[in-house]
C-alpha cells in the first residue's frame, strides 16, 4: 500500500497534513472471526471524487482499494465507513466504497435538510445506516440544532443511527440535544475526554452518566492516538500504545459491554504530530477489552448487531 502525496488534480494537501502510514505492522493480537473496523474513512481520490468547496482541510488521497487492503492485512472482516468532513454532504466516494465492498461495509453519511426521501432510500440500499452530526467547531461550521433534529426524525423510520462528534468540554451545553434524539446515538471517540484528568473526575463521569441514563447511547472506544498525551509507543520502546487512554476506554468497555464498538480511524484525518501504525492500534485492543468475551462483544457482536441486523 502506498499513499498519494501533494497534488490531486486541483487539490493541494493542507500544509502539515501527514500521509497515512504505508507500512503497518502485522498485529500480534489475533482478531476474532467476523471483527469489524467500525470507524474509518475514504478520501477521494480527489481526481475522481472532488473534495467539497467549503472544506476546512484538504487530505491526502485514501481510496477504497487501500482501505480494503488494510482491512485484510489487519485481519478485519468488515468496515464501517464514516463520511469525512472534507467531502461535505457529497457522499459519492462513500457510496462507491459501499457498493464495491461485497456487503462487507456499511456507511455513515452526511445529509442536509434538503435531502429527498428517494435519496435516503438510495443511500440505505447502498448500505448507509446512519448520519453524522459534527460539533467540533474547528472542523465544520455550526448547523442549527432544529435542522439536525429534523434530519434525525426523518432517518429514524429507516432504523438509522445518529453519530455525534464533540469535545468533552462542550457536553454540558449539548446534553439536552443529545438525549432528545429519537434514534440510537453513537458517540465518536468517547466524547474526546481530557486524559490528563481522572477517570472518576467530573468531566468523564458526566459522559458515563449520560450513557447510564440513556440506553440508546453507545460509544466508540477509538482514537487513542488523538487523545493521548503520553505519545506513541515508539517513544517508550514498547507495543503498549497510548497507555494513558487505556483506563478511559477500559472503563466504558467494562461498564457498557453491549454498547461499545472500536475502529482504526484510518487514514487518521488531520493528525500533525505523528501518524499511527495501524498494527499497533490493533494491539491496543486487548488492553481495553481484557477478556475474549469482551473482545467478542466489542469487535463482532456489537457492530454486527448495530450495522448488519
Amino acid at each position: 500500500m502506498a499513499s498519494t502525496n501533494a497534488l490531486q488534480g486541483e487539490f493541494v494537501k493542507t500544509p502539515g497534513w501527514l500521509d497515512w502510514y504505508a507500512g503497518p505492522s502485522t498485529p500480534r493480537f489475533k482478531l476474532p472471526p467476523g471483527s469489524v473496523d467500525a470507524h474509518c474513512h475514504v478520501f477521494g481520490p480527489g481526481a475522481e471524487f472532488p473534495f467539497a468547496p467549503e472544506r476546512k482541510y484538504t487530505p491526502c488521497d485514501a481510496s477504497r482499494h487501500q482501505l480494503f487492503a488494510l482491512r485484510d492485512h489487519l485481519g478485519f472482516d468488515k468496515n464501517v465507513i464514516v463520511q469525512a468532513t472534507c467531502h461535505g454532504a457529497d457522499n459519492r466516494a462513500l457510496l462507491d466504497a459501499l457498493r464495491h465492498s461485497n456487503n462487507k461495509a456499511r456507511g455513515i453519511a452526511t445529509v442536509r435538510r434538503s435531502v429527498t426521501d428517494a435519496e435516503l432510500q438510495e443511500m440505505h440500499a447502498a448500505g448507509v445506516r446512519g448520519t453524522r452530526f459534527n460539533f467540533v467547531k474547528r472542523l465544520v461550521d455550526f448547523t442549527p440544532k432544529e435542522e439536525l433534529m429534523e434530519i434525525a426524525q426523518r432517518i429514524a423510520p429507516l432504523g438509522w443511527q445518529v453519530v455525534i462528534y464533540f469535545e468533552a468540554v462542550d457536553l454540558p451545553e449539548l446534553w439536552d440535544f443529545f438525549t432528545a434524539l429519537p434514534t440510537t446515538v453513537v458517540v465518536d471517540h468517547m466524547g474526546r475526554p481530557d486524559v490528563t484528568k481522572p477517570v472518576d473526575g467530573p468531566q468523564f463521569q458526566l459522559f458515563v452518566k449520560m450513557m447510564k441514563e440513556h440506553p440508546n447511547i453507545w460509544s466508540k472506544v477509538s482514537c487513542p492516538e488523538r487523545l493521548s498525551v503520553a505519545g506513541p509507543p515508539a517513544l517508550h520502546g514498547e507495543r503498549n500504545a497510548y497507555r494513558d487512554v487505556v483506563p478511559f476506554a477500559r472503563h466504558l468497555v467494562e461498564t457498557f459491554p453491549d454498547r461499545v464498538i472500536w475502529g482504526t480511524d484510518w487514514p487518521h484525518p488531520n493528525l500533525k504530530d505523528h501518524m499511527p501504525d495501524d498494527g499497533l492500534l490493533v494491539d491496543y485492543i486487548p488492553h481495553i477489552a481484557t477478556t475474549p468475551a469482551l473482545q467478542q462483544k466489542l469487535l463482532v457482536d456489537n457492530p454486527t448487531r448495530l450495522y448488519w441486523a
